[in-house]
């Protein structure tokens, strides 16, 4: 599991490398939104799909509320 985190943690500094080399001299603005919905979204998916459509074991899995998870889903349109 250490080695996972290890991993999405390169796969977001690598991301955000390259999101600051091709700006080009543009100044950036609002990353943390950004970068948090970029990777909401597929999570949600994802953890939803491994949970097998099981909304409480996903919320289980993502270590949130079950009513948070609906509600990030709706704000996703997943549902």
């Amino acid at each position: 599991m250490n080695h996972n985190h290890h991993s999405i943690d390169a796969c977001v500094r690598a991301a955000l490398t390259d999101y600051f080399r091709e700006l080009d001299g543009e100044q950036p603005s609002s990353i943390y939104d950004m970068v948090l919905k970029s990777v909401e979204k597929p999570m949600l998916e994802i953890v939803l799909k491994e949970a097998g459509g099981n909304q409480s074991l996903a919320s289980q899995m993502l270590g949130i509320n079950r009513n948070t998870l609906r509600k990030k889903l709706t704000e996703h349109q997943l549902l």
